[in-house]
């Protein structure tokens, strides 16, 4: 009777510690759908990278936006950008996630596309989302689990839309452009996550003469990084990895879903990571929203950021 006694109290125990952790897991879950997903965060840098002399330069960086319908918070928070006055936008992509997001998606950057601005692609501008176990991030990334049978967006119409505005469109592309009175040298590749990037097409040494050089892509690479910086491009804007997305506090990103590692997943940096004082600088930004099938942040609020240039220490 005693022993009886004793595995009840024990079972009431397990039973309660159970229910409180059930608690606690939905509280968190509860957070990471509504709050956070939707706690959009302007973060600013400045970085000392132009001549001597040269007056600063403003640009806007946004990313993963993955816009799907009835995501009002987000194109509001979207739209209200423009009031950062940016003297560039730079767009690294997957900014789609749904057959109807690119007329909202237009309207909401609205007076930022009167703005000079670049864009690149990513994967999930091309191919709708799929339903996946968030857990085998823990062990590959998505890209092994890609395939061009899935259906198409309309990221034609989506860059044309773009372009359109002036924007230039750097996928597997060179250009050249002014920009809050500089001049800007821009290159940019297509998605390295599945594979469509053509570095080989826009190789060579970035003009030394130009005010910055500026290197675009949307998957952060190692290889493609060192690419852009061994021809001389002194700044890469990066996406894609949502800065983990699901991170614990403290330590930060568990996966980038990419070759980088997790100290760089969102945020600037130097590339490569070690090394001289002539490296380029990295940002990553950890983009402003989810796949619709994993509509959750915790600890890696959605962003944008804004870059201010400013002439390098001599």
């Amino acid at each position: 009777m005693a022993l009886a006694k004793a595995w009840h109290h024990v079972w009431m125990r397990a039973r309660t510690l159970l229910r409180a952790t059930a608690a606690v897991g939905a509280a968190g879950l509860g957070y990471a759908a509504i709050v956070e997903r939707n706690w959009f965060a302007l973060r600013r840098y400045e970085i000392p990278i132009l001549p001597a002399g040269a007056p600063s330069l403003r640009i806007l960086h946004v990313s993963d936006v993955h816009l799907t319908p009835g995501r009002h918070r987000l194109l509001s928070w979207l739209r209200s950008l423009d009031a950062t006055e940016p003297d560039l936008v730079v767009n690294t992509g997957d900014s789609i996630a749904h057959p109807d997001a690119v007329g909202p998606l237009l309207d909401a950057l609205g007076p930022l596309l009167d703005r000079p601005g670049v864009f690149v692609y990513g994967s999930n501008d091309l191919y709708a989302p799929e339903l996946k176990n968030p857990l085998r991030y823990l062990w590959r990334t998505s890209a092994a689990d890609h395939h061009d049978d899935r259906p198409q967006l309309p990221w034609a119409e989506l860059g044309d839309g773009m372009e359109a505005a002036g924007w230039l469109n750097l996928n597997n592309r060179r250009g050249r452009l002014k920009a809050g009175d500089l001049d800007i040298e821009v290159a940019g590749v297509h998605d390295s996550h599945i594979n469509r990037d053509r570095y080989d097409e826009i190789a060579g040494a970035a003009d030394p003469a130009a005010d910055l050089r500026l290197g675009v892509l949307h998957s952060p690479e190692p290889a493609v990084l060192d690419r852009f910086a061994a021809d001389g491009f002194n700044l890469l804007l990066a996406g894609h990895t949502h800065g983990g997305q699901v991170c614990i506090p403290g330590r930060g990103a568990i996966v980038t879903n990419c070759g980088i590692d997790r100290a760089r997943a969102s945020g600037l940096h130097r590339h490569p990571a070690q090394g001289d004082a002539d490296r380029s600088w990295l940002h990553v930004s950890a983009g402003l929203g989810t796949s619709p099938y994993a509509p959750v942040r915790f600890g890696c609020r959605p962003e944008a950021s804004l870059l201010t240039l400013v002439p390098g220490i001599s």
